[in-house]
């Protein structure tokens, strides 16, 4: 049963109590996702506009399943990594939600500290010069246990520290402050923060670049290494494929993917991918670094899936062996890849909706359901 998909299960939970109990248990759930993750399909989930949608990865050309979702005219953007097949939405503005494609279930987040300051002081918040700051979501590796993070840096909201950080605590329904916070400050704006190995990661706002970690379960800060290069805004990017830790910088004329080796600290060169390529084969406007989605293996040759964020028509398949350049996907619009591959999984009893909230919301939400038609999922200028 460990290798049954998502949706087999849920109906499975019917035949019998005992069975029920088996599959909410998170012992088989977390054997049952690993059984998929090793022998089963991995997909690329991509947000889009209208849709939650998943791609078989062993079959791109077509898509697995289309899930719609009734989330009205709010409009919300995505956190770059998903794990345990859950996904973060989030806007600056309103509260967001940890969602699991696959069943609809979902656990509406209040918002944080940082959201509540920017709605307090409106436009002027981004007019003062204040940075965009993008959420992160990762897990503990030890508990089991999900946590969305802000990171941001505090000067310019009249803080002393060099930066504050809130974890949101599912057991509560409530953000709280981690101390101590980063001891520097962070790069705003993009790239988003990567959840990799039990860790989120993001670039510092250093003379010379470096990565920032924080480990979920301790968590602490730490700077892991240095970065193989100096970062800006655009033409950077930290990444996960493969479960491990990378970054990607846009040159004049190819793009370099590093793959950090946490055994000697270094960075070692794995991919390179030629710009001028891209553009002519398939128009991408290069005005911010590829992202590279995954890595993986078709007819015993290393292949890597990436897009461009801000033409996000098409994936595209890179074999550097033969150098070549072919379309995996290409529609009006694909959304916008997860950084990670995905896998479904049943979701944790644990997260249900905290018993204080109010039936008039509760009603609302229970609509919330992927097999009805939604009326918009916005997620324009979102980066992966």
């Amino acid at each position: 049963m460990e290798r049954l998909p998502v949706k087999s299960l849920l109906s499975f939970k019917a035949v019998s109590k005992q069975w029920k109990s088996t599959i909410e248990s998170r012992f088989f759930q977390e054997r049952q996702f690993k059984n998929r993750q090793q022998f089963g399909d991995q997909d690329v989930l991509m947000v889009s506009s209208t849709s939650l949608r998943t791609l078989v990865f062993g079959s791109l050309s077509s898509t697995s399943s289309s899930g719609k979702i009734p989330w009205g005219n709010e409009t919300y953007l995505v956190c770059q990594s998903s794990v345990d097949g859950l996904v973060c939405l989030y806007d600056s503005h309103q509260p967001g939600f940890v969602v699991n494609p696959t069943t609809g279930w979902y656990r509406p987040l209040p918002l944080s500290r940082l959201q509540q300051l920017i709605i307090d002081v409106g436009y002027r918040y981004f007019e003062l010069g204040h940075a965009n700051f993008e959420p992160g979501f990762g897990k503990d590796e030890f508990t089991g246990t999900h946590k969305p993070v802000w990171l941001y840096n505090s000067f310019e909201i009249g803080l002393e520290n060099a930066t504050t950080c809130e974890v949101f605590d599912f057991s509560t329904n409530s953000w709280r402050y981690v101390t101590p916070s980063a001891p520097c400050r962070i790069l705003g704006g993009f790239p988003t923060p990567v959840f990799v190995d039990g860790s989120l990661h993001w670039f510092t706002e250093c003379e010379e670049t470096k990565v920032l970690s924080f480990d979920l379960h301790t968590e602490t800060f730490k700077i892991t290494s240095k970065a193989p290069f100096n970062a800006s805004h655009w033409d950077v990017l930290l990444c996960n494929l493969n479960n491990r830790l990378c970054v990607s910088k846009m040159n004049l004329s190819d793009q370099v993917i590093w793959s950090f080796n946490s055994f000697n600290k270094t960075w070692d060169k794995l991919w390179s991918i030629d710009i001028n390529r891209t553009w002519l084969s398939f128009g991408f406007p290069t005005v911010s670094a590829l992202s590279p989605l995954a890595i993986f293996v078709e007819k015993e040759k290393k292949k890597l899936l990436f897009y461009d964020r801000g033409y996000n028509h098409t994936l595209v398949i890179h074999d550097p062996e033969t150098k070549s350049y072919d379309v995996a996907l290409s529609d009006e619009s694909i959304g916008y890849p997860t950084g990670k591959m995905f896998a479904d999984k049943i979701v944790m009893s644990g997260y249900e909706e905290p018993p204080h909230a109010s039936s008039s919301r509760k009603e609302r939400e229970l609509c919330f359901r992927f097999e009805t038609p939604m009326s918009d999922l916005y997620t324009e200028n979102m980066l992966i």
